[in-house]
């Protein structure tokens, strides 16, 4: 399954940078395992987008619940969970889905 993690910081950016290491850290480490299909920052910058590949949503919480900026709370996750039902070969090939 995917899920669209959308983040919006709750607080203001000094604190968000004081956490932007830690975050680009967790950021490669789900991405070295796989979960982590893109991700960036939102225009303006209110905060960001993940796209993520886990097996359930349970598993997609786990994963989000070791980000800093949710740890710390600076910044609130909404999780959309989905499963493509058309999309470019490129795409396909790239979250693994067949059709």
């Amino acid at each position: 399954m995917l899920f669209f993690f959308s983040l919006t910081y709750i607080k203001p950016l000094d604190e968000v940078e004081k956490f932007l290491d830690k975050h680009n850290h967790y950021l490669e480490t789900f991405y070295k395992k796989g979960n982590f299909v893109f991700s960036g920052r939102k225009k303006p910058r209110t905060g960001g987008v993940i796209l993520c590949k886990a097996p359930t949503l349970q598993e997609a919480e786990k994963i989000y619940h070791n980000d800093p900026f949710y740890k710390e709370g600076i910044a609130k996750y909404s999780v959309i969970e989905f499963e493509p039902t058309k999309s470019n070969e490129i795409f396909k090939k790239i979250i693994g889905h067949d059709n």
